[in-house]
């Protein structure tokens, strides 16, 4: 994402617009200098977290989001979108969720704020 991702007063990044996740689904980010992260949509509501999988190394953003989760679309394991945690077997290694920020059609995260 070129000039996509900015920062406002130093600590928020902006990751992508609203209109880019669809509902149920994920959205990959690459930022240089950080790894992987995936928004993630149900209903109204976003959700970031890391977009690798702890167990496969596998892209989260292209698993099956429903009721909170992220299912890994290599080996079916689950992760809680609001925490990150594991939630199924194989994964067993959480990932790091972040609170996500909506304002003015925009998803932003906090870079200073400790991942849930």
């Amino acid at each position: 994402m070129d000039d996509k991702n900015t920062s406002l007063a130093g600590t928020e990044l902006r990751l992508c617009r609203v209109d880019a996740v669809e509902d149920g689904e994920g959205l990959r980010v690459d930022i240089e200098g950080r790894a992987p992260l995936a928004v993630f949509r149900l209903d109204e509501a976003f959700f970031v977290t890391d977009d690798t999988c702890s167990h496969g190394e596998a892209s989260l953003s292209e698993g099956t989001v429903e009721n909170g989760y992220v299912e890994c679309p290599w080996h079916t394991g689950r992760f809680c979108l609001k925490t990150g945690e594991a939630l199924t077997f194989p994964a067993v290694t959480p990932i790091r969720a972040y609170k996500a920020v909506v304002r003015d059609g925009e998803v932003f995260i906090d870079t200073q704020e400790t991942p849930s």
